[in-house]
């Protein structure tokens, strides 16, 4: 019988697959092909999916054909789609990190079937938050506390919203940390699983966060928006929250879109129908506990 997931298969029977055809595994609510001879990207996948399902390639789609690859140098790394180069190359030490942020430019440059924002998105009880801000506004770390917090995580990096219902579709892939923030999470989180750390890239240091496991059983359900924060991080700061106007939420969103153009109309629309049914809100804080005892104060009373 083939292996169910990838930890079935073992680090080594891993890398080899890996590095000869490459190796398709469900990264809901997509298949993908990768290819990649680093051991740096067998380590990161190996660490962050190894729950994931391995998918024979004699019965299955792919949706994206990707592979990551040293140069002649041995110094620098290559992201491919199909075969094409859409990126300057990086460090070779940067590999795993660079097969996650082409993967995320896979999706926002094909997957137009969906309408997509720039934004975390959590849920519980099916209701979600989607968080939109721009780097530096400590999005991906309140997005880590969170979902350790018991909040499933349908997306770090955006949300997916189906144009005609206006629900979101999971894509629980791993969280991207930088800096003081893996530290962070690694220290107050007892379930972190982080990925190799990517030294010296124009963020500075980055590290991957495993999904929680309650995140990836739940991928393949969707969630309704119900809130719209726009966090920030401010050090000292106490904790405040203010509404939102719904106006200017709505161009926020506009502005975090990655395809509104495509949809036309019935984007903007389905755009404006989210904000109008969410509470939207400015979060400013300091203290992580302070921001997510808040947070819980949006789900009401528990029964």
């Amino acid at each position: 019988m083939s292996p169910r997931t990838l930890a079935d298969l073992g680090d080594t029977e891993l890398r080899r697959r890996l590095a000869d055809d490459g190796l398709r595994f469900a990264l809901s609510p997509f298949v993908v092909h990768v290819q990649s001879r680093l051991p740096i990207v067998a380590e990161g996948i190996g660490r962050l999916y190894a729950e994931r399902e391995v998918v024979d390639p004699a019965n299955s789609f792919a949706d994206f054909h990707v592979s990551v690859n040293a140069s002649w140098s041995g110094w620098h790394c290559s992201f491919e789609l199909d075969g094409h180069r859409p990126f300057t190359p990086l460090a070779a030490g940067e590999g795993f990190a660079f097969l996650e942020w082409g993967l995320n430019w896979c999706v926002t440059a094909h997957c137009h079937h969906w309408l997509l924002v720039h934004s975390a998105v959590l849920a519980r009880d099916d209701r979600a938050v989607l968080m939109p801000a721009p780097p530096g506004s400590g999005k991906s770390t309140l997005c880590a506390a969170l979902m350790d917090h018991g909040w499933r995580l349908l997306s770090d990096e955006m949300a997916l919203i189906d144009p005609a219902s206006g629900l979101l579709t999971p894509s629980p892939r791993a969280i991207s940390l930088k800096n003081q923030s893996i530290a962070l999470i690694a220290g107050r989180c007892a379930d972190a699983v982080m990925g190799p750390m990517a030294h010296d890239t124009q963020k500075g240091t980055v590290a991957h966060l495993r999904p929680s496991a309650a995140s990836v059983a739940a991928a393949t359900r969707p969630a309704q928006a119900a809130w719209i924060v726009f966090p920030q991080y401010q050090a000292g700061a106490p904790l405040s929250v203010q509404p939102h106007p719904k106006g200017d939420a709505l161009i926020a969103l506009a502005s975090n879109s990655f395809n509104q153009h495509v949809h036309g109309r019935q984007g903007f629309l389905a755009m404006a129908d989210m904000v109008q049914s969410c509470g939207v809100f400015d979060l400013r804080y300091s203290q992580l506990d302070d921001a997510l005892a808040w947070f819980d104060g949006l789900l009401g009373p528990r029964t």
